[in-house]
């Protein structure tokens, strides 16, 4: 499928699409703010996403019926690239935004280059293990992460905890001070007289910085929410914690009552109203900018490029992130709307969305399955839908920025808890104790990673590992159909239909052996034992009829086993050589540099002619007709 840079726009379902569009923006507004203070940059950010990836990704996309937007997945990467890069800028978010963006940016640019490359197609073929452990790894560091707000606990805040860094602050500032002098060139050992002046220019306040950004960091990710746990419960904040606990129910309970409207969007507004009227004063979600975004071209001439490498791996991490997820959606949109996405556009698409949203200051997104799902059962049917999506949102931030500044951070707590229930894969772990055992072993594996190590790696090791189970499968598949004994046996076992009566005339003389499978380098070693195990006799017939496919190692096993053969004066003949392992044997002159064309017969039928009249005796003349004939 090519990708088209000018998207056909259609108003023939215009009314269905502005449903499915409003309904979708709706659904999506409460989780954008939620995932955007959960990125760590604000839940103006995550509203940003929200709005520009929604609104081009659909006008570029390759699913007529994609939502798209800041994900529970996307964003619990882009918690982990914000914590690793405000920790190398002590902390200070100003500083680190351009950085930030710059890796959101690239993460984009990666997406666009995927779709073009069209890498689109090859998504399909990740295991279903690999999807279930990273999906239920998701939610576990989703659940685990907002533990902690949702008792109302912040790190930067518990002054105790905090005060523990303070020495290690002083260490890094010092640290830091040195570097700059050695960068100045005048850091002297035997006069310290600058890094003294400069060092008495430090205050508590800039001690105090660095070490609120240490216990932030010391606080980061799932292993330092679980250290932290502990202390959260001797500190809890009831009214946090209330107010987390109503929006869990109110989510839960007013499913049950109707499914019309989204609940968690009835759970935001009916816990920050009562919070703004019946509290005093409660922990918000901080300010949200009224009108439009600004357009934060500062990234391409504030960042240091050199010092952006080591962040590479962020980026790509999201890319492939947010590329596996988008087209996952597409897939279950495919399933609802009986239609077949375009998977490269839909990368193009996405890419230009997490460029654009970037550019604004927004956290990167994806396909959102929910939404989506939402958009088509609302009667969404083009790329209107998501446009008017992304309008619906947009409208929100001009209009009531200042309202939604007020939502309590609870709330958005909440939201995020049932989040993390919801995205773990609960069918694939109903069913676990039935999986073939190797299969629950990847998706552990990939679980496990993903929770304590990093996103793509548990999706690289979980490919590397299901690949191995997979090719180990098909090479037991293919040996357990693969017939090979000498004839006197085939009372023993089912020979194929057109062997029949060889027992009979030929007894030891000939080997039969049957190929049933792909040839390739997960077989071949058992194919060469195979071989080598054959006792003497005149002719060893190979049944290529069945194998649709030879790869480099095949060929080469195969090569061996026919030299070998040769070498003690055994006759080897093919029968059924066709198609690609055809090609594959004469490009590499297996065919007819080791076996003659006059050796490669068509069918079983000439074979047994040629046959007969080698072990008969018959003239010469007869047998060069037969060969003829074949060739």
């Amino acid at each position: 499928m090519n990708i088209s840079l000018i998207p056909k726009i259609t108003f023939k379902h215009f009314r269905g699409d502005l449903f499915g569009g409003i309904t979708a923006g709706i659904v999506a507004l409460p989780l954008a703010l939620a995932f955007g203070l959960q990125s760590g940059l604000g839940a103006a950010a995550g509203l940003y996403g929200a709005i520009f990836i929604s609104f081009f990704a659909a006008l570029f996309g390759g699913t007529p019926t994609q939502i798209s937007g800041p994900t529970a997945p996307m964003t619990a990467v882009s918690m982990v690239v914000v914590a690793g890069i405000m920790a190398n800028f002590e902390g200070d978010i100003q500083k680190a935004l351009p950085a930030i963006l710059m890796v959101f940016l690239l993460a984009g640019l990666m997406q666009i280059g995927l779709g073009v490359m069209r890498v689109g197609q090859y998504i399909r073929y990740i295991p279903y293990p690999v999807v279930s452990g990273f999906m239920t790894g998701i939610g576990v560091i989703i659940l685990v992460t907002q533990l902690l707000p949702a008792v109302g606990y912040y790190p930067k805040e518990d002054m105790e905890f905090v005060n523990q860094f303070k020495p290690q602050a002083e260490e890094v500032i010092l640290e830091k001070i040195l570097r700059e002098e050695a960068a100045e060139d005048l850091l002297v050992l035997e006069d310290f007289k600058e890094t003294v002046r400069r060092a008495g220019t430090i205050t508590e306040d800039d001690i105090m910085g660095e070490a609120r950004a240490l216990a932030s960091k010391e606080a980061a990710g799932v292993l330092g929410a679980l250290k932290l746990i502990p202390r959260a419960l001797n500190k809890i904040n009831y009214i946090d914690l209330i107010m987390t606990l109503l929006t869990i129910v109110i989510i839960y309970g007013f499913k049950r009552i109707t499914t019309a409207v989204p609940s968690s969007l009835v759970a935001l507004i009916v816990v920050s109203v009562g919070a703004w009227a019946l509290l005093p004063e409660y922990r918000t979600i901080g300010q949200i900018p009224s009108g439009f975004p600004e357009l934060k071209l500062g990234i391409l001439t504030q960042v240091n490029f050199e010092a952006l490498w080591p962040y590479l791996p962020m980026a790509v991490s999201l890319a492939l992130l947010g590329a596996i997820d988008s087209l996952l959606t597409s897939l279950v949109a495919d399933n609802l709307t009986k239609t077949r996405h375009n998977p490269d556009q839909e990368l193009f698409g996405q890419g230009i969305g997490n460029s654009v949203a970037a550019l604004f200051g927004g956290i990167p997104g994806a396909g959102a399955t929910i939404r989506t799902v939402v958009n088509i059962q609302s009667g969404g049917k083009t790329r209107l839908s998501g446009m008017i999506a992304g309008l619906l949102l947009l409208f929100v931030l001009l209009s009531l920025g200042p309202i939604a500044s007020q939502v309590p951070a609870a709330v958005l707590a909440g939201i995020l808890i049932t989040v993390g229930i919801g995205v773990m894969d609960w069918k694939g772990l109903r069913h676990l104790k039935h999986w073939p055992r190797a299969e629950v072993v990847i998706m552990l594996l990939v679980l496990a990673l993903t929770v304590f190590v990093g996103l793509v790696e548990a999706v690289i090791a979980g490919m590397i590992l299901a690949s191995i189970v997979f090719m180990k499968k098909i090479a037991d598949v293919i040996d357990h159909r693969t017939r090979f004994a000498p004839i006197k046996h085939f009372s023993h076992e089912v020979p194929w239909e057109d062997e029949e009566g060889l027992l009979e005339k030929y007894g030891d003389k000939v080997y039969v052996k049957h190929l049933d499978g792909p040839l390739f380098f997960g077989f071949a070693s058992r194919f060469q034992e195979m071989m080598q195990a054959m006792p003497d006799v005149r002719v060893v017939i190979i049944r290529m009829d069945r194998v649709p496919y030879v790869d480099q190692s095949g060929l080469y096993a195969m090569e061996d086993a026919v030299m070998d053969l040769k070498k003690v004066g055994v006759e080897v003949v093919f029968v059924g050589l066709h198609g690609q392992p055809r090609e594959m044997f004469e490009a590499f002159n297996l065919v007819p540099g080791l076996i003659p064309y006059e050796h490669c017969f068509g069918t079983m039928e000439e074979c047994l002619a040629w046959l007969r009249a080698l072990l008969n005796g018959q003239h010469s003349a007869q047998v060069k007709q037969v060969q003829q004939h074949s060739k």
